[in-house]
């Protein structure tokens, strides 16, 4: 699929309409081309099938991180309209509302010089990373289906942030038509013990520091210096994620035949956002993603705060709050360097993405 593409610019490559008659829509990539050299071939048929899905509007669009996937490519974007088109737990992914946390703290490179290694081996030592690691708080499925509710909010009850933090995370940290009802019993038991631990696959937490600088205006707005000690976690909804997605693909996948929906790759699955499965599917989706903010991002994150306390003698000034998602669209990334120099809002960045720097701003355009 590599040959279909078409050259826009030295970061946009175009897979027209026509490539397949399938497509409703074209695809769009953005990516250097190196990035495009390296991407698996299956990654691009898999823009092409989701250019597919009933309701798809404008095009089935990647970003730079594009690699082979579940139903879509990582990285892939789709937008279907609100009253016609279709969701797909393939879509939404497996790790239902993963992504990355940047804590800021008050921590210069020389304050940490020659504590690295006790820094992360007490990190590793506290924090249970893994495939099958479970956590010190331990909750009944009740408790659970509260986290599910609440979201980021229970939280902030149990004293694991502040009540100004939820104006930092996107949608206050909670999806209001979150219903743990619609979430099975088998979601629930794998995600009782998985508060406060990393994961396995490619989550992290990772110790950084500002090395470069690119912009000294958002820099100062986000209170950020060359030196300054960063902690960056990538986690998400882990195993109750991850069931909530195998259950849906399931039922989605059964309803297909019932409302005409035909399509190339099974792991599209999907249903009318306004039937009966497209809701539930939404509701159990929006527990998880609740699940993910509390589990990932607030609890989570009081942990790393106590195992920097133990080592380091400066004072350490934890800032949940100024953190965002990386998979954010361009265009609010673009609204977060509009309103960088003015009030904070919940959308507003608090690091800097200099790697895919060039990219984004192309992307802008």
């Amino acid at each position: 699929m590599r040959k279909d593409l078409i050259k826009i610019n030295n970061y946009k490559w175009l897979i027209p309409k026509e490539t397949n008659p399938l497509m409703r829509v074209p695809g769009i990539i953005f990516a250097s081309e190196r990035l495009i050299s390296e991407t698996e071939e299956q990654a691009f048929t898999q823009v092409i099938n989701s250019a597919s899905l009933p309701g798809i509007v404008k095009a089935s669009i990647a970003m730079p991180d594009i690699h082979f996937g579940y139903g879509l490519p990582i990285g892939g974007v789709v937008a279907t309209d609100w009253e016609n088109g279709v969701i797909s737990p393939g879509g939404v992914g497996f790790d239902i509302n993963c992504g990355v946390r940047l804590m800021k703290t008050s921590l210069f490179l020389k304050d940490i010089k020659g504590k690295e290694k006790e820094i992360v081996n007490s990190l590793y030592r506290n924090i249970p990373t893994g495939v099958g690691s479970t956590g010190s708080l331990i909750l009944s499925h009740q408790e659970l289906k509260e986290v599910l509710k609440k979201g980021a909010r229970w939280a902030v009850e149990r004293g694991y942030g502040k009540e100004e933090d939820l104006e930092f995370i996107e949608s206050h940290g909670s999806i209001p038509e979150a219903n743990p009802d619609k979430v099975s019993s088998k979601a629930l038991e794998r995600g009782k013990d998985q508060l406060g631990t990393l994961g396995s696959g490619n989550h992290f937490l990772e110790v950084q520091y500002v090395e470069e600088i690119y912009d000294e205006k958002i820099a100062k707005a986000l209170g950020l210096e060359k030196f300054t000690v960063t902690v960056m976690i990538h986690t998400g909804s882990r195993g109750l994620g991850h069931q909530v997605a195998t259950d849906y693909v399931a039922i989605l996948g059964n309803a297909m035949r019932k409302y005409g929906i035909s399509v190339p790759d099974k792991q599209l699955a999907c249903a009318p956002l306004n039937s009966k499965e497209g809701r539930d599917y939404f509701e159990a989706m929006s527990a998880s993603a609740n699940f993910a903010w509390v589990r990932g991002f607030k609890y989570f994150l009081s942990l790393v705060s106590k195992n920097f306390n133990k080592f380091l003698i400066a004072s350490f000034s934890i800032q949940t709050s100024p953190s965002v998602k990386i998979r954010i669209s361009p265009f609010a990334f673009l609204k977060a360097k509009l309103r960088a120099a003015g009030l904070p809002t919940p959308w507003s960045f608090r690091y800097l993405i200099c790697s895919s720097a060039k990219i984004l701003r192309e992307f802008e355009k």
